[in-house]
């Protein structure tokens, strides 16, 4: 037993079961790239003979990504069959382009699956076994063999299978628990079962294919892999069959976070698990929960005070591996009724806010009052509440009037007129790639600032056709105007400002949004700082 584990994934076979989640053959293959970016081991693009398409999904997956064209590793590409001829036969012709190409025959081998679905007896299944393994390997130099429900099925005949499959040449004999029916320590003593009978066992590799019926898939993988597995069959999201697969990313990072434990590696790239979860789920349409272990949206994020105030002291306090290893953003801590001062006066001094402590507490007391009220306080919110409490900014421009042209026949175009400093009007027209990008270059052509758009949100905050839309933006801008010329100078100090606007019409709702954080920046370039008032006397904070 080597102390690397071979990742084998079958998010295009086995993921792509789940209901809804079918993907296009172009689709396919971006998550094929992806995966091998990633650095899987084997990539199971499909059931060949379950459809024209998937059989030319897989064999344009064995010649595009089975093959090395600028130096990249090159993962074995697998075609899924069925113990018989025409399966077998197909799942070639699907993956015999690929540099490394295998088959993967099965049959079932429990006593209420030979029964029921297959009507056959135990020798016929031993001689089904012998005669499909034998027929793959006279094609392809690498088969797999599983007996499909093995974890139901009777230890001693499964010896006698994987005796026969060994023979017949199989160099990996998979071990699924297709039903998701064993416990942890069941599936352990399974393994280690078949590492201690079988014979001739040290010539495959044991790999293990476990789903979550009962959510213990990746607890069953890892105790599979512990007694001697060295091949994890995953999918990326857990995505598969009725409640899935075991999860590529729970497994990998368990291995890795606990290699104390279990000494062993995979090849896997983690930093892209993230950019490979987001595009599993785009293509097929699932949505990740937001609780799911390492990819999921609260995986990283923290709202009860002391946790917040834990990972603000020490990230270890909280979190056993950083968000960064898998790819995702930095550790969000989330505001709401649970967070406490510490993590509020955190986030006010990132975005601007250096507030004294009578400031801060009078904020700190609005702030539980609103989160009582919503689930998530935004950072738009906290502007807001500063606004409102302590902060009075100077409008240097306002909206006074807004045309814009846009739709098939056109360029899009905006022209606006706006109200500055002295009463100054200044009217200006720019074309942009639609009506909010146009209105957005107006207003930059006049004010001339220095700032870059980072996010951008609408939504309706009433009902009807007539709704009033609710805009809120981010932006970021440099204190001093000269260095931004400069984005290299290491002494430019970026400042992020929040705008909200809302109105009938969302074109004018985004253009007040953009300048509420403009007016803010500008009163920073002015001021070089906000103002804040605190009983009538403004400081400069």
């Amino acid at each position: 037993m080597d102390s690397y584990v071979r990742i084998f994934d079958t998010t295009l076979r086995d993921g792509e079961q789940s209901p809804g989640a079918t993907m296009t053959s172009a689709e396919k293959l971006e998550v094929a790239r992806m995966l091998q970016r990633l650095g899987v081991d084997v990539i199971e693009a499909g059931f060949p003979a379950a459809s024209p398409d998937d059989l030319a999904a897989v064999q344009q997956i064995a010649a595009l990504v089975g093959n090395s064209t600028h130096g990249e590793t090159v993962p074995t590409i697998c075609g899924l069959a069925r113990a018989n001829e025409k399966d077998i036969r197909k799942a070639w012709e699907g993956v015999e382009k690929a540099q490394k190409p295998r088959i993967h025959t099965f049959i079932a081998t429990s006593d209420i699956h030979m029964e029921f679905k297959l009507k056959m007896s135990r020798e016929q299944v031993l001689a089904k076994t012998k005669e499909a393994v034998t027929f793959a390997c006279s094609l392809c130099p690498d088969v797999e063999f599983s007996p499909e429900d093995a974890g139901r099925s009777d230890p001693a005949f499964l010896y006698q299978v994987l005796e026969v499959a060994i023979a017949a040449g199989a160099k990996t004999l998979n071990i699924p628990d297709t039903v998701g029916y064993t416990m942890p320590e069941e599936f352990g003593a399974l393994i280690a079962g078949i590492v201690q009978h079988v014979k001739g066992i040290e010539k495959a590799v044991i790999s293990v294919h476990c789903h979550n019926d009962l959510g213990l898939a990746t607890a069953n993988t890892l105790a599979g892999i512990r007694a001697g597995a060295r091949q994890a069959e995953v999918t990326l999201n857990g995505i598969g069959e009725r409640a899935g697969n075991t999860s590529l990313e729970e497994v990998v990072m368990g291995l890795k976070t606990r290699k104390a434990i279990y000494g062993l590696e995979t090849g896997i790239d983690t930093t892209q698990i993230m950019r490979a979860s987001k595009m599993v789920s785009n293509y097929t349409g699932i949505l990740v929960q937001p609780n799911k272990a390492i990819v999921g949206a609260n995986a990283f994020s923290h709202e009860a005070g002391i946790h917040q105030d834990g990972m603000l002291k020490n990230e270890l306090t909280y979190e056993i591996m950083r968000p960064e290893m898998v790819g995702a953003a930095k550790t969000q801590l989330v505001l709401g009724k649970h967070s406490g001062r510490h993590a509020l006066k955190m986030r006010l001094e990132e975005l601007g806010y250096a507030l004294n402590e009578g400031d801060l507490q009078q904020i700190f007391e609005r702030f539980k009052n609103l989160a009582d009220k919503k689930k998530s306080v935004t950072d738009a919110d906290l502007d807001a509440l500063v606004s409102d409490e302590l902060y009075q900014p100077e409008e240097f421009y306002t909206l006074d009037g807004l045309q814009v042209a846009c739709g098939t026949m056109g360029l899009p175009t905006c022209t606006v007129k706006l109200i500055g400093p002295n009463k100054s009007t200044h009217i200006h027209a720019a074309v942009g790639t639609g009506p909010i990008d146009a209105t957005y270059k107006a207003i930059d052509a006049v004010l001339k600032t220095s700032c870059t758009l980072q996010e951008f949100s609408i939504h309706a905050i009433t009902e009807g056709i007539d709704a009033i839309g609710e805009v809120t933006v981010r932006i970021q801008g440099v204190d001093d105007p000269e260095k931004s010329l400069n984005p290299q100078q290491e002494n430019s100090k970026h400042r992020t400002f929040g705008g909200y606007g809302a109105d009938t019409d969302i074109i004018v709702a985004s253009a007040k949004a953009y300048l509420a954080a403009i007016n803010k920046y500008l009163a920073v370039q002015k001021n070089g700082s906000m103002s804040l008032k605190q009983n009538g006397v403004k400081n400069e904070s």
